[in-house]
């Protein structure tokens, strides 16, 4: 985010799925790509636009908002692909690990959300996390993390198996 921007006290009006609508400041708000690109910049200064985001529920969108503010003050690390630790305190900072120690459902929608808003870092961050969960775990721990019903019969597995060999021989 360039300094010009964060002069800009405008702000912005995020209006949810369900029609709430959130304050954010014009700088904040234009992390996301698809927002920035719905912006008027012709617009009066003393009246707030508004942005209508359907696809992203309120307590998705304000998740969304309390990410970009903080990045906007503190940016986050990029994250070294491929991970380096399923411990995610070793990939980025504290403030960002912890935001995204949340409950599967949630951060399955933040990732739709920050994909949809086209917020790449929050991206980044999302699906870092996931890949944490699954890194160095079997299929078996994986499914059962993921709740994936296994629907090889023994015999398909096993060939499965057979024919990726390869993958395991490291």
């Amino acid at each position: 985010m360039s300094n010009d921007n964060n002069v800009d006290g405008r702000m912005v009006h995020l209006v949810s799925q369900e029609g709430e609508s959130f304050d954010v400041p014009l700088p904040v708000a234009k992390l996301s790509e698809l927002v920035k690109t719905m912006i008027d910049e012709d617009q009066d200064e003393e009246e707030a636009q508004e942005i209508p985001l359907p696809n992203v529920k309120s307590t998705i969108l304000a998740k969304v908002i309390e990410f970009c503010r903080q990045y906007s003050v503190e940016p986050m690390t990029e994250i070294e692909k491929p991970l380096k630790s399923a411990n995610m305190q070793e990939v980025v900072q504290q403030w960002y690990a912890d935001y995204a120690t949340v409950e599967q459902e949630v951060l399955f929608e933040l990732i739709l959300a920050s994909n949809y808003m086209d917020i790449k870092p929050l991206l980044d961050l999302t699906c870092a996390t996931v890949a944490s969960l699954i890194k160095g775990k079997t299929p078996e721990e994986i499914r059962k993390i993921f709740n994936i019903v296994n629907d090889f019969t023994p015999e398909e597995e096993a060939q499965v198996r057979e024919d990726n060999k390869w993958c395991e021989e490291s």
